[in-house]
């Protein structure tokens, strides 16, 4: 019981510091899998060793299809985003990420997620992957 209340308070210490630290500086994380076209895992260093070292990442500002939409075409668009996203990623020479804050679920921060000079949620709206997302209800993709 002690282990966790101290894991816990861990974890509020870092989401606060996550927070007020995170528009100081960008950094090159090392982006470990990309889950979807909105959201990447990333290599972190600043996780107590009991919390792993990544930490789910969703890029602020856009809202791409659901891969698990009851909607056979959303699905489709999903994966398809998703793997632009993996070659974004795979053939990139300069990843930066700036940690902007936790997002409203907890268990992933919100950032901008820079690729070769460039905002990812601005290539994915660009080229059609991707609407502007910034919490208010979400529009269906079907």
């Amino acid at each position: 019981m002690k282990e966790i209340l101290t894991v816990l308070f861990i974890a509020l210490v870092l989401l606060f510091s996550v927070g007020k630290t995170a528009n100081v500086q960008d950094r090159e994380y090392k982006v470990t899998r990309v889950i979807d076209g909105d959201t990447l895992e990333i290599q972190v260093d600043f996780l107590p060793q009991e919390l792993g070292n990544t930490l789910k990442l969703r890029v602020l500002g856009v809202d791409t299809p659901e891969k698990k939409s009851t909607c056979e075409s959303e699905r489709n668009r999903a994966l398809e985003a998703t793997n632009f996203v993996k070659d974004l990623v795979d053939n990139a020479k300069k990843i930066e990420i700036q940690l902007k804050k936790w997002d409203k679920y907890g268990g992933r921060v919100l950032g901008e997620v820079i690729i070769d000079g460039k905002k990812l949620s601005k290539i994915l709206i660009e080229k059609g992957y991707a609407v502007p997302y910034f919490g208010h209800k979400k529009e269906g993709w079907c």
